[in-house]
């Protein structure tokens, strides 16, 4: 536990009031050189690898022979299936729309930092950090010294709408930028080179859920809430052990075989979210605060606090 000195030691804001800081157990990586190394590691498996390839439908093979996975370029017919996508694999098995919600999540990356503004921030050690807010900023280091500052904004566009224009949010940038300047006024002035949003599947639980369909020839993974980097590998292992009968410690877990609370249907649903983010931001904006609703979504263990 850091008090605000020891916490704006490690990283200079006016903001800080205190912090934890963990020194064991925890790794920071690069999510994109993590996909490619995955990506390198099954193509020299003998992995066929179709990207930018739609799957529009998944229905079981004539006389109950696997499933046959549909594009628009053809099928493919599998003994087994992992659908691992959560907020698409909505729309191929109807149990896991119910329990998903796409938002989407806003970042904004600076120009290199000089060696003076680096310094000016004593961020020595380089490690990933986040603020305790409901509405949560994270922020890192990259290899350039580019400062990446994400979050705080989850957006939900009523009726579940996923649009490519949803990538760009002027409004949300544009906040983003100025809570940045507040954290580190030290570097006012400083560029934003790049901007982007993408969407991410949430569900009541904030964590991932799992389960399978089609006679156990399906297995599934969703609703990781922006917690896929570490938490996939775990589910890959657990979706393997499904598919393959294996009776493991893994798949006898609570959290394995629990279901977050279902989403209530559209409009209700868009209603519910909307009242719940207006709830957030008032507590975050009230010392932590939790109103009447933000209490009984707490007392149903649902949301941040579950």
């Amino acid at each position: 536990m850091l008090d605000a000195a020891a916490a704006r030691a490690e990283l200079g804001s006016p903001l800080w009031v205190g912090g934890l800081k963990y020194t064991t157990g925890n790794a920071l990586v690069e999510p994109g050189r993590l996909a490619w190394g995955l990506r390198r590691a099954c193509l020299d498996a003998g992995v066929r690898i179709y990207e930018n390839t739609q799957a529009t439908s998944l229905s079981a093979a004539p006389a109950g022979a696997g499933m046959v996975v549909r594009t628009p370029y053809g099928s493919v017919r599998a003994a087994k299936v992992v659908l691992a996508a959560g907020v698409p694999g909505g729309s191929l098995l109807r149990r896991i729309g119910a329990y998903v919600v796409p938002v989407w999540d806003y970042v904004l990356m600076t120009e290199p930092l000089s060696a003076a503004q680096l310094d000016s921030l004593g961020w020595r050690d380089r490690r990933g950090a986040s603020d305790l807010g409901n509405q949560f900023h994270y922020f890192r280091l990259t290899r350039d010294n580019r400062v990446l500052w994400g979050g705080y904004d989850a957006v939900y566009y009523n009726g579940g709408r996923i649009r490519e224009e949803h990538a760009v949010r002027p409004a949300t940038f544009m906040k983003l930028a100025a809570q940045f300047f507040a954290a580190f006024p030290q570097l006012e002035g400083v560029s934003f080179t790049h901007a982007w949003g993408g969407v991410i599947d949430t569900c009541s639980r904030f964590c991932a859920f799992f389960g399978t369909a089609h006679a156990g020839r399906v297995a599934y993974a969703a609703g990781y809430t922006g917690l896929g980097v570490g938490a996939s590998r775990f589910a890959a292992q657990v979706l393997l052990d499904k598919t393959q009968g294996e009776d493991s410690e893994r798949v006898r877990l609570t959290l394995v075989n629990s279901k977050p609370l279902p989403f209530p249907p559209e409009p209700l649903r868009s209603g519910v979210i909307q009242a719940t983010r207006a709830s957030i931001a008032r507590a975050d904006k009230n010392q932590g605060r939790r109103d009447l609703w933000l209490r009984t979504l707490d007392r149903l263990g649902l949301g941040y606090d579950s």
